[in-house]
């Protein structure tokens, strides 16, 4: 598989683009002097220098900046002066090197998706009907739908569950309603989380507000990972297809992935929010939705992967994508990730609660 960036470090290529880029920001020094010289075509450097009354390494360091993005060079009459380069000029060819960065980035998340599903699908064919001691292989809705019955048939004390995909099809409501209602009035806790955008849809809504007022609790998140349900803490029914959840699903019981997956539900469930809950914003003025949306495009999601993750439209996802743009004052996807990092909008730090 293809080397990748993470969630907490950004490729060398691409750190560097973003470094770069930030020279040209009129709040750093570098883009201060550029910004005077453009201002005044007139000015030496030697002059402004003067004028500010820099001590001479500051004024280097930001000549040396400007030199690097080939925004200034050396005067062919004047050595000892600098000449401005037209910007269109000296950005293009590096521009071109940050777009083949940001294209190679994307490149290996594609790559590293596609050899995960590839492994996903083989791991499915070679076990499609083997039994092995901590999981087993559930093929088809019937299968599923059964195995969740006799699951929740024998639940003692709690279910929790991801709903992903964010509107609810009418078939999966009718099949879960009646084990839902025997499972609560038989005492046993659930704790549901559904994506944030099933504000979107009134049916599953509904049916979030019904689960709630027969005593289930029910939390929302802008993104899940996968379908499942937990069950006593011992067994999980998880989706293999997060897209089709119907296709075939993995019966996990006992295991260290058993205890992990219940991590990950206690961690998902302190982050979400109560259903019909007010949307709060960060110190950045970022919903939890939107600091999701920045962080699935720099992993290099395209609008319709965001929305897929995100269970909303392709269109709601266009408007989300194009509104953060333009707080940012970003033209492009590209600009959008290197001024989001640049912020520090795509740190964990600032995440809301």
């Amino acid at each position: 598989m293809p080397d990748t960036c993470d969630g907490h470090y950004e490729c060398g290529e691409l750190a560097q683009a973003h470094g770069s880029a930030a020279f040209l920001d009129a709040g750093t020094d570098a883009g201060f002097i550029y910004q005077k010289l453009i201002a005044d075509a007139e000015t030496t450097v030697t002059d402004l220098g003067l004028r500010l009354g820099w001590p001479k390494d500051r004024l280097d360091h930001a000549l040396d900046h400007l030199k690097h993005l080939a925004l200034i060079r050396r005067s062919w009459e004047k050595p000892s002066e600098f000449r401005l380069v037209s910007p269109d000029v000296a950005l293009a060819p590096l521009l071109a090197e940050w777009e083949a960065a940001l294209s190679k980035h994307e490149q290996a998340v594609v790559d590293g998706r596609m050899a995960a599903a590839s492994l996903i699908a083989e791991y499915a064919r070679v076990h499609q009907t083997r039994r092995v001691e901590s999981a087993e292989e559930v093929i088809g809705l019937d299968m599923i739908r059964l195995s969740s019955e006799e699951l929740a048939s024998n639940c003692s004390s709690e279910v929790m569950t991801f709903a992903t995909g964010g509107s609810e099809t009418q078939e999966n409501m009718n099949a879960s309603r009646p084990l839902d209602t025997a499972l609560l009035e038989r005492g046993i806790r659930i704790r549901s989380l559904y994506l944030d955008s099933i504000i979107n849809d009134p049916p599953t809504i509904a049916y979030a507000l019904w689960l709630r007022e027969m005593g289930g609790m029910v939390r929302t998140i802008p993104y899940l990972p996968a379908r499942m349900a937990i069950y006593d803490r011992r067994t999980a029914l998880v989706a293999t297809e997060p897209e089709y959840s119907g296709n075939g699903a993995v019966l996990v019981q006992g295991t260290e992935l058993l205890r992990s997956l219940c991590t990950l539900f206690e961690q998902s469930w302190s982050f979400a929010l109560d259903l019909g809950a007010p949307r709060r914003r960060d110190q950045e003025g970022l919903t939890a939705q939107e600091r999701e949306i920045l962080r699935l495009l720099a992993e290099g999601n395209t609008d319709a992967m965001v929305a897929r993750n995100l269970g909303i439209s392709i269109r709601t996802a266009q408007r989300l994508v194009a509104e953060l743009a333009s707080r940012l004052g970003a033209r492009s996807r590209f600009q959008i990730g290197m001024r989001a990092a640049e912020a520090g909008w795509l740190t964990s730090d600032n995440s809301q609660n």
